[in-house]
């Protein structure tokens, strides 16, 4: 008898392909060890809003939060930080309440908030500092809609609020290309796939590859408009916000990479690839 495709051969199959390093890897987790560092994010916030106000922010929204990585470093920072988390996706806001929030102490859990809502939508208590990170809000393809969501921020920042957000360019970034790097255990592969000079239309992938072969393809796909810094500052003006500020990124000459200090700017170079963070306020 001639088996078929039940037969043992395609459960061996199965069963060594369930066995692959991708099949056993969480996406969150790579995606947090390739692309977050919450600690780095949240220095430069609490420090700059410190150094521009004269007082400690306690206050902060975290928008398209997915596992609210940050929110939940920015409760742990001191006694008295509050934090909300709001994202559209409630599947990632469960994972972070079962391998974040489930992590914190206590009294830590109960001053941070996760909401599953729309940003244009959603409603909270006045904040001092709302981050928008990760270039999440660029699924804003329209100038109107940009405007509307920052006119939304700035509605629910404190007076002296201060929004965070950053950005990404370089003549690079109008290109389709693969860029690859090596992390512990797996490489981190940022697939620009396809760019449409008209519109400004962007579509992104992360993959990642493992050193036993096996990929998870396409672990996060994005769908964005690539803005230009000129235009986000023209938006933010639009919106409302009467000061912006970049920061850009320093270099170390010994690594030959950036230095993950930022500082403030009015002229910066024309890199191949530069992120930044900018800085409104009323």
């Amino acid at each position: 008898m001639v088996k078929g495709d039940s037969g043992k051969p395609k459960t061996k199959s199965r069963r060594k392909q369930s066995q692959t390093k991708a099949a056993r890897a969480d996406r969150h987790v790579l995606y947090e060890a390739a692309v977050q560092c919450v600690e780095a994010e949240i220095d430069f916030v609490d420090e700059e809003f410190a150094r521009r106000r004269g007082r400690r922010a306690r206050y902060l929204r975290e928008d398209f939060c997915g596992t609210a990585n940050t929110a939940c470093e920015w409760v742990r920072r001191r006694h008295d930080n509050y934090a909300t988390g709001i994202d559209l996706d409630g599947d990632v806001l469960a994972w972070g309440e079962a391998h974040h929030l489930a992590t914190l102490a206590p009294a830590q859990r109960k001053r941070i908030a996760l909401i599953n809502d729309d940003v244009l939508r959603a409603s909270t208590p006045l904040q001092d500092i709302v981050l928008a990170m990760n270039f999440s809000y660029w699924l804003f393809k329209e100038r109107r809609q940009m405007r509307r969501y920052f006119r939304r921020v700035l509605e629910t920042l404190n007076e002296d609020g201060i929004f965070f957000l950053d950005c990404y360019g370089g003549y690079d970034a109008f290109r389709v290309l693969k860029e690859r790097t090596r992390h512990k255990g797996f490489t981190y592969v940022w697939d620009q796939a396809s760019y449409n000079p008209v519109n400004g239309d962007l579509t992104c992938h992360i993959h990642f590859h493992f050193p036993d072969g096996s990929k998870l393809k396409r672990a996060f796909s994005y769908e964005w408009r690539l803005w230009t810094l000129p235009e986000i500052r023209e938006i933010l003006a639009e919106a409302g916000f009467g000061r912006t500020t970049v920061f850009w990124q320093g270099w170390d000459e010994d690594e030959e990479t950036g230095s993950g200090e930022f500082y403030p700017v009015e002229c910066a170079d024309p890199d191949a690839g530069w992120i930044c963070y900018i800085a409104a306020e009323r």
